[in-house]
């Protein structure tokens, strides 16, 4: 099977099946980057309500590079990967401030940018300004890997080269924007990861993977997430309708969201023992302290949280604060905060 034949029966399996989603309307190339960003470690379901949100918060390049860094934030609650919400909005100031607010127009210039990488330089260049360059994402290695019987595992540097080199043969010339949306939708919905519907595939006669019963070994990948368990006891200091929240610092998780006063370990502490680690003077405050009523198991793509909750009720807000800052609960809501936060809060006190 030639390029060309390859191309044109993928672009047209793509316009009778793709879904309708809205980044695919525009070439606006903000627009575009936004889409891409929030996707990343992201489904289409979950990303598409963020993606609504920040186009509404923020039409223009412009409104996000001037946005406090608590709203971007905030609309970002609950996606993960906080990193990229702080490098896209460092990349908008960027723009802004260097360029004038326009994108760089190629995937050589969009490649320098923060946060963005081969993948999403490639997306904007080629969806924005129908630059010839080939995606390679999960997706697409696992179309090519099936498709040509590649069984080079894709978590090496050797199997980037391979795979971004055949991408870029096969893309087409007339229609690259097309061509990308399109393999990378074959391999969201037909050649999806464990169920592949091989059966109505416009490649069945040629897929060797089909054809020698390697759909569900291929693509090869080795390297596997060593998970992390952290175990989290959180203090929630309460008085009236105020709550103790604190910011996070930047050499964690979570950075600049804000949780509860805390206590890391390498086990599980009873209330006695936490007591004992609190470095918090309240011995001229009288407080109740409730244990627990329930673990919440927390999964990020390379850590296991195991999160207790103590709740402390003061009578008055101690005269000692030291890291501690107390904010009404309409405060609360409008604060950044982990969706393991955000759950404590809503049983608790929304």
């Amino acid at each position: 099977m030639n390029q060309d034949t390859f191309a044109s029966r993928l672009i047209e399996w793509y316009e009778y099946h793709k879904r309708d989603l809205p980044w695919r309307h525009t070439n606006d190339p903000y627009h575009i980057w936004l889409s891409e960003i929030i996707l990343q470690q992201t489904r289409v379901k979950q990303g598409l309500p963020y993606y609504q949100n920040f186009v509404k918060a923020f039409p223009t390049i412009f409104d996000l590079a001037a946005a406090p860094e608590q709203e971007v934030l905030r609309l970002w609650q609950g996606l993960g990967y906080y990193s990229r919400a702080r490098n896209m909005q460092e990349t908008a100031k960027a723009i802004v401030n260097q360029q004038n607010g326009s994108f760089p127009n190629s995937y050589i210039a969009l490649v320098k940018l923060k946060g963005i990488g081969p993948y999403t330089a490639a997306a904007i260049a080629s969806f924005a300004f129908k630059e010839s360059v080939a995606v390679l994402d999960g997706n697409v290695f696992r179309v090519l890997a099936r498709l040509y019987g590649l069984e080079t595992d894709i978590a090496t540097s050797k199997a980037k080269t391979l795979f971004s080199t055949l991408a870029n043969q096969l893309i087409s010339s007339d229609s690259p924007d097309l061509y990308n949306q399109a393999i990378m939708e074959f391999g969201a919905i037909q050649c999806t990861h464990s169920s592949p519907d091989c059966l109505l595939c416009p490649f069945q006669q040629e897929c060797e993977a089909f054809l020698t019963g390697r759909q569900n070994i291929l693509p090869i990948k080795s390297k596997k997430t060593v998970i992390k368990n952290r175990f989290f006891h959180y203090i929630v200091f309460h008085v009236q309708n105020r709550i103790a929240m604190r910011l996070r610092g930047s050499k964690d998780i979570w950075q600049g969201l804000y949780d509860f006063w805390l206590s890391e370990n390498d086990s599980i502490l009873d209330t006695d023992e936490l007591v004992k680690q609190l470095d918090l003077d309240l011995s001229d405050t009288i407080y109740t302290i409730k244990a627990p009523e329930k673990a919440y198991t927390h999964l990020l793509s390379h850590q296991r949280i195991e999160a207790r909750f103590w709740h402390i009720q003061l009578e008055e807000v101690p005269q000692s604060q030291e890291g501690l800052t107390f904010y009404t609960l309409e405060e609360v809501e409008q604060l950044p905060k982990p969706i393991l936060i955000n759950k404590y809060l809503s049983e608790h006190f929304f």
